[in-house]
């Protein structure tokens, strides 16, 4: 097999922290400077990253800057919990900051910041490591020479610090020479599929088709579909799945034709203190996210917006869940928990 690499990275720290405004994807490629958490939380609630991995690794990054401005360890507690509460859904954000403020607190103040720089890419590597592991797992997954596989929103490596999670298995299998094409939903209202997936398969070389996303049904039913892999923003302890709005229905719509659904997600992903999909917080958004598109009005302002940006899927649905330490399958609190510790 070719080596399994990407040309796309979302974020990076040359002396201070940078990253990819993908609200500007595909049509520019402005990298941002981060001077702080301030910065930092802004963006990730702006949407100039997301992913759950990738957001982790800003706030932790941006944990570390902050420390070089200054090591008093109760500002950085405030420091940190702001981060943590950007957005609300995604678990890595809030294990990222902790475990950059617990290499904080376990140093002598004047090594503070090299330490504090020092866990947060170490976290980068192990994300970076956990994506072609989850890349290989789940490729293992799926036989057949020639496969064609949906997904939706964007778990590639805009989302993350390495390949991508279900874009991981997807360049996996492109590497080993068995995709035969990548159908990615345009994922309303922000449109990451269309904006990001789309532009990271055709800046790597990957065949890819985008699709509305009410056209997947009739895809699915079609049967050219081997699997749809999505990725997760938080995986609860009994295998429930927080992920881009859209997925639940794909889920619905995958087991009535039996398709299988694959999620694909690193063990900083799942939160096995949350016992159920319904106890796990779904960020609303802005309303103007539905009634505008790239700025342009497509409803009346005055209309009211349901604008969730997750939705759960429950585990009865999930074919396999993917970690860096294997697959769960079938779905069950106890399978869930032998891959996520």
């Amino acid at each position: 097999m070719a080596e399994v690499t990407t040309a796309v990275v979302a974020l990076r720290w040359r002396d201070s922290l940078e990253l990819l405004d993908q609200r500007r994807l595909p049509g520019e490629e402005r990298w941002l400077p981060v001077p702080g958490a301030a910065a930092a939380a802004r963006l990730i609630r702006a949407l100039a990253v997301r992913g759950a991995p990738a957001i982790g690794l800003v706030a932790a990054y941006a944990l570390a800057e902050e420390v070089r401005r200054g090591s008093d360890l109760a500002r950085l507690r405030r420091v940190a919990r702001r981060l943590a509460a950007a957005r609300p859904t995604a678990v890595n954000l809030a294990s990222a900051v902790a475990g950059v403020m617990a290499a904080i607190a376990a140093t002598p103040e004047s090594e503070r910041f090299e330490r504090a720089l020092a866990a947060a890419r170490a976290q980068h590597a192990a994300d970076a490591a956990a994506c072609l592991a989850i890349g290989e797992h789940g490729a293992a997954l799926l036989a057949g020479e020639r496969l064609s596989v949906l997904t939706h929103c964007n778990a590639g490596a805009l989302a993350t610090g390495g390949i991508g999670t279900a874009l991981g298995v997807v360049r996996v299998l492109h590497a080993q020479g068995r995709l035969e094409r990548l159908y990615a939903c345009e994922a309303r209202p922000v449109l990451q599929g269309a904006r990001l997936t789309a532009w990271e398969a055709v800046r790597d070389g990957i065949p890819v088709t985008l699709l509305a996303d009410s056209a997947a049904a009739s895809l699915l039913a079609s049967g050219v579909i081997a699997a749809v892999i999505v990725g997760a923003d938080r995986i609860a302890a009994d295998g429930a799945v927080a992920n881009k709005v859209g997925t639940y229905p794909l889920a619905v719509l995958a087991a009535r034709h039996g398709v299988p659904l694959i999620v694909a997600a690193p063990v900083t992903t799942f939160d096995l203190t949350c016992p159920d999909g319904a106890a796990i917080p779904i960020e609303q958004r802005h309303a103007d996210e539905v009634r505008l598109v790239r700025g342009r009005a497509v409803a009346p302002a005055a209309v009211a917006v349901f604008n969730p940006a997750f939705d759960v899927t429950p585990p009865e649905l999930v074919w396999a869940i993917v970690s860096e330490r294997g697959a769960a399958r079938p779905v069950t609190p106890a399978s869930v928990a032998k891959v996520a510790r």
